[in-house]
């Protein structure tokens, strides 16, 4: 059984005290197969070059496909990044960048998420996508639980 769609408070108070909240992460839209983020640029974010560092855009992806990939799994299971790729296509300085994570497969050993990142202006910034090993709970994991 998959598991209950949160609400965007929920989402976001997930984030507290871990990567996501650390860089300012915040959820804006939750369904199912689609999720929704955003993440309002600082200095802290950026390369010494002055342009956005390239781990930031990962962190919102990837963050934003892997809460995306929390909603469709079923009970008692959990996941692990296998693989991902990021295709960067611009960048920005300042302002806020979007994030929108789209399910494209899933299965009962793995899903594959694709995911934009777009300027405050925008444009795409980065093309996405990341593999999902769907790890099924122990035998023992389960006698003892259940």
């Amino acid at each position: 059984m998959p598991q209950p769609i949160p609400t965007l408070d929920e989402l976001n108070a997930r984030n507290a005290g871990y990567l996501p909240g650390l860089i300012g992460l915040k959820f804006t839209h939750v369904e199912r197969t689609v999720l929704r983020s955003e993440l309002t640029l600082r200095p802290e974010l950026l390369a010494p070059n002055g342009f956005l560092h390239a781990a930031a855009i990962i962190a919102l992806a990837d963050t934003t496909a892997g809460y995306g990939t929390r909603l469709l799994l079923p009970d008692g299971a959990n996941f692990t990044t296998i693989e991902l790729k990021s295709n960067h296509l611009g960048t920005a300085r300042e302002g806020t960048i979007t994030c929108e994570a789209r399910n494209v497969h899933a299965g009962r050993s793995t899903q594959v998420w694709d995911a934009e990142v777009r300027s405050p202006e925008g444009k795409i910034i980065a093309l996405f996508r990341c593999t999902q090993a769907v790890l099924s709970p122990r035998s023992d994991e389960r006698t003892a639980a259940g």
